[in-house]
């Protein structure tokens, strides 16, 4: 099993080459650090467990993201209490470690998953549209609504027109 290659990668290169949009997906869609880390865990386990075909790197990406975003719904329907991340968290450091004034990614955590999902896999890992909704098994015209409304909840949060 050691062997075994994910779209031409070996487990390492794949956990090492995913591992930040795995792990920002955890982070935006749970905002608790213990059970996204859990999440992140069992994404990455999962693969190693199926070890399923993939048609290229994009294919497996699309895949992670889709297996971390049931995880954190799972998790979510069992733990229905969740503590939120304190907005300074030293924690939040280790997925958003850049403090520039551009990065949005703190006012991404106070929207709703639906929105953050959505904003999250449009403007961070450049996905259109229609790949949006395939990974998250949504219509693409809800998709486009979800990211219009985003955008507003967004702006409001964030402060401006430059979002």
């Amino acid at each position: 099993m050691a062997d075994t290659l994910y779209a031409g990668l070996t487990y390492e290169e794949v956990v090492h080459k995913f591992y930040n949009t795995v792990a920002s997906v955890c982070v935006l869609h749970i905002n608790n650090y213990a059970d996204a880390e859990d999440c992140f865990q069992n994404t990455f386990i999962k693969l190693f467990q199926n070890s399923p075909e993939f048609n290229g790197e994009e294919h497996l990406k699309a895949w992670l993201i889709r297996v971390a975003v049931n995880e954190c719904n799972n998790c979510r329907r069992k733990n229905r209490f969740i503590i939120k991340f304190k907005e300074n968290s030293a924690k939040n450091a280790i997925f958003f470690p850049d403090n520039d004034s551009s990065d949005i990614s703190w006012a991404l955590v106070k929207l709703e998953p639906k929105y953050r999902d959505v904003m999250y896999l449009r403007y961070s890992e450049q996905y259109s549209t229609n790949e949006i909704a395939e990974i998250l098994g949504k219509n693409p015209n809800t998709v486009r609504t979800l990211l219009k409304r985003g955008k507003e909840k967004l702006k409001s949060i964030y402060g401006g027109d430059d979002v």
